[in-house]
């Protein structure tokens, strides 16, 4: 199988061609961190891993694209890019969170303690989901504050993510516990992930655990009659 991989949910753009078949099999990617600016960046990075391996757009058999946590902005972008591709093409989309695919580089696979996936959040809150030690969730995603988690981690649960450190140092853990991985998903793993999602399960739907920041104005509004 073939698929396309995007990110643009976190801080990273990144954009991957992988394909997983014993005589076609090739990994191709583009990412750079950038903060903002996804949607000027990203169809650039698409159409360099397409010519890179020589994938024509109906060489794809599925389009995968993370769905958050992350910023609203950042999220739209890439849905949008996804959503497109697979109406024009007539495939699939499927949804990987973030979180997700940062357990997947996480799990050390060593059937020892979860691992807690979190990633920065407002004030004492982060954004996190438990995974079991092979990367498998174990819990729902959820925005949890440090005193929730205070009383409720399982014992030698070990850190990921973005907010790792924080909890950490917040609850006096012991540095050990931190796993040493990147902030943000991986594009490899993303497009792993999508090879085997469930595009009936795994929607290409975004995963906002709060509502935006952004309130409607009301203020000068003419009612309607």
């Amino acid at each position: 199988m073939r698929v396309l991989a995007i990110d643009t949910a976190l801080a990273n753009c990144a954009a991957a061609v992988l394909d997983d078949g014993a005589e076609t099999a090739c990994f191709e990617a583009c990412m750079e961190e950038i903060g903002r600016g996804h949607a000027e960046a990203l169809m650039d990075m698409i159409g360099e891993v397409m010519a890179e391996t020589s994938t024509a757009f109906a060489d794809l058999d599925r389009v995968v694209v993370t769905v958050g946590p992350g910023s609203f902005t950042g999220l739209r972008v890439g849905l949008s890019v996804a959503r497109g591709f697979g109406l024009v093409l007539g495939k699939p989309v499927v949804g990987i969170t973030t979180l997700a695919a940062i357990a997947r580089a996480a799990a050390p696979q060593d059937g020892g303690a979860p691992i807690l996936v979190a990633l920065t959040g407002k004030g004492d809150e982060v954004y996190c989901q438990e995974f079991d030690a092979d990367g498998f969730p174990a819990g729902q995603a959820a925005v949890r504050s440090l005193q929730d988690l205070a009383g409720d981690l399982p014992d030698q649960v070990r850190l990921a993510g973005s907010a790792a450190d924080k909890i950490a140092d917040g609850l006096g853990l012991p540095r050990e516990r931190v796993l040493s991985v990147s902030g943000f998903p991986g594009i490899r793993d993303v497009a792993e992930l999508g090879l085997t999602a469930d595009p009936v399960v795994s929607s290409p739907s975004p995963l906002y655990l709060r509502p935006p920041d952004a309130k409607p104005q009301t203020r000068g509004r003419i009612e309607r009659q």
